[in-house]
């Protein structure tokens, strides 16, 4: 299995990051995907990805930081993407519901960092929240210039998840699908799986039957399993493709040189 977002370097994984990494490789998690979200945490992204071999990173400014953009950021961040295993940029995008950073920040540094992802041909990682049709209307726009990418988390209904994949995107779904009456199982029960990532988005939206606690990446086998409910499959089957998908998007297949 492949967790294709999550972040390991948050303070929820102080101290005990070698065995959260170890066991989610004992459940069979030969994959993890960092994410950088801000200046800090895209430092941190790459250093993990540089300590631990099943550990790949994007970096990037999330919309809640797009107040702290500033050309030092982009600088480093053209640098990032040359290292070999920043897989990607991201997570970037828009979100009106906390509202962290002014709206017209938040659309200008999407922008500038579209810019830099059609600039590197690197794929994108997007997070919307509460604005997904001015997102999407934003990444009409450079879609035929960009190497792909995946809407994370999605948000939406199965309409819009056609909408984003005919723009040559993944969607990813993660513990909310184990959830009752959850909107994101009715969507990926109708997506057919070859469009779909896997992810935790750890430490937030801990599946059943952990809810409550923090996340990890060992607990995306039972997204996985959710998956296989709603589709009526196997859970191999799952991980196959959605394992395929990710190496897919992420290029990880030429990363590993095979």
């Amino acid at each position: 299995m492949i967790d294709s977002h999550c972040h390991l370097d948050f303070k929820d994984y102080k101290g005990i990051l070698d065995e959260v990494i170890a066991e989610a490789n004992r459940a069979g998690v030969h994959t993890l995907v960092n994410i950088g979200c801000d200046p800090e945490s895209a430092a941190r992204s790459v250093a993990l990805a540089e300590k631990y071999d099943c550990v790949y990173a994007t970096v990037g400014v999330h919309p809640h930081d797009a107040k702290r953009y500033d050309k030092k950021f982009e600088s480093e961040l053209l640098k990032y993407l040359t290292h070999p295993k920043v897989v990607a940029l991201g997570e970037i995008g828009l979100d009106f519901y906390r509202d962290l950073s002014p709206r017209d920040s938040q659309r200008a540094v999407f922008r500038q960092q579209l810019e830099i992802a059609v600039q590197t041909q690197k794929p994108v990682v997007i997070h919307t929240r509460q604005a997904f049709r001015e997102t999407v209307d934003i990444i009409t726009e450079y879609a035929p210039k960009l190497a792909g990418g995946v809407f994370h988390c999605f948000p939406g209904t199965a309409a819009e998840a056609f909408e984003v994949i005919n723009l040559g995107f993944y969607i990813s779904v993660g513990g909310v699908i184990t959830y009752d009456k959850a909107g994101m199982a009715r969507m990926a029960a109708e997506v057919p799986l070859k469009h779909i990532l896997l992810e935790t988005d750890c430490p937030y939206l801990t599946p059943v039957p952990f809810r409550g606690k923090t996340n990890r990446p060992a607990y995306i086998k039972y997204t996985a399993q959710k998956l296989a409910e709603l589709k009526n499959i196997t859970f191999a089957e799952v991980e196959k493709i959605t394992d395929r998908n990710t190496q897919k998007m992420y290029r990880l297949v030429e990363t590993f040189g095979s």
